[in-house]
């Protein structure tokens, strides 16, 4: 059976929920993976208003979709970063920024992403996808010289903050699954493993797939699929491409998404360097039966033309199953 292919709506959120939903169901999608930011879901409602849950279902049963996953990576953010600043008050809550006092910021937003979970079981979801900021993003770059204790420490102060969102999420039954991201504590392959080994391998902290951010950094979605293989909680589709000319720099130089001057670039699935094929059959390897979404980020492509058009390449892709023979069974004699 296809997995289903959702569409995550978190570019999209500037919208009201119930036109998403519509034009989701127009273009074929299965369901969604909510962004709790907009109108789309807001966690506090969620939890303090009876009939809250009951309206998202009743929208989303008008259109035809399912909900498979809820994502708060901007409150995630919040959590674990070294620097708070006007880029985190420009897209939390204001129950959240509250007088912007860094310390406070963190506590309010641990709070809020225990309380996700809370309001993920209400709604009838086990996955909450996001963000967990950082410690030590800040320091990647490694000079001033960095000393070892310090990553250890930030790595440390991760578990710290996260051992007691997860403890809520283990009583409610949802996982937490997180983006390998840059300006997260885990970003590309050795900072997943020892992300891992921080939170003491706990269940309720899995990951959220999405090859976009390999591409830049020269990693391997496929192997990494392999080795993560039972910590894939979530897969979301995007795509990046390369364009590392000998001017255009991996690290962007501070140019805007669009600037043809960048070095990487996101893109619309289909449209870029994620091979595709053999991430779907690694898929299929691991055994991974859970929603695909698509997720649209593009400067150089109109998203009404891309969320559909993503859509049909991703279908495409779902269709790729194991084959319920041997191919080399044909060869036997039958004696």
């Amino acid at each position: 059976m296809p997995r289903p292919v959702t569409l995550f709506t978190g570019q999209w959120a500037d919208l009201p929920f119930e036109e998403v939903c519509r034009l989701a169901a127009e273009w074929g999608y299965d369901g969604l993976e909510i962004a709790c930011w907009g109108d789309h879901f807001d966690v506090h409602r969620a939890l303090a208003e009876d009939d809250y849950v009951a309206g998202r279902h009743e929208i989303l049963k008008r259109h035809g979709l399912a909900v498979h996953a809820i994502s708060n990576h901007l409150v995630g953010q919040a959590v674990c970063d070294a620097i708070i600043d006007e880029r985190h008050q420009a897209i939390l809550p204001a129950r959240i920024w509250g007088e912007g006092d860094a310390e406070g910021v963190r506590q309010r937003a641990a709070t809020e992403l225990a309380d996700t979970a809370r309001a993920a079981a209400k709604l009838g979801v086990h996955t909450v996808v996001g963000f967990t900021g950082s410690p030590i993003w800040h320091l990647v770059a490694m000079f001033p010289p960095v000393p070892e204790s310090m990553i250890e420490r930030g790595y440390a102060e991760f578990a710290e903050r996260f051992h007691p969102i997860l403890d809520v999420f283990d009583e409610v039954g949802v996982r937490f699954a997180h983006e390998v991201h840059p300006s997260e504590i885990a970003y590309d392959y050795w900072s997943t493993v020892r992300t891992l080994e921080a939170i003491g391998h706990r269940e309720a902290f899995g990951l959220n797939f999405d090859p976009s951010h390999f591409v830049w950094q020269d990693l391997d979605p496929v192997g990494f699929l392999w080795d993560f293989k039972d910590r894939i909680y979530h897969v979301d589709c995007k795509e990046a491409t390369k364009q590392l000319n000998g001017r255009n720099g991996r690290l962007g130089s501070h140019l805007p998404w669009g600037d043809p001057r960048r070095g990487w670039e996101f893109v619309s699935t289909g449209h870029g360097d994620v091979p595709w094929e053999p991430v779907f059959r690694m898929l299929n390897a691991i055994g991974y039966d859970g929603p695909i979404s698509i997720e649209w980020e593009d400067a150089g492509m109109d998203r009404l033309y891309g969320a559909p058009d993503a859509l049909a390449f991703v279908r495409a892709l779902t269709k790729i199953e194991p084959s319920a023979a041997s191919f080399d069974a044909a060869f036997s004699s039958g004696s």
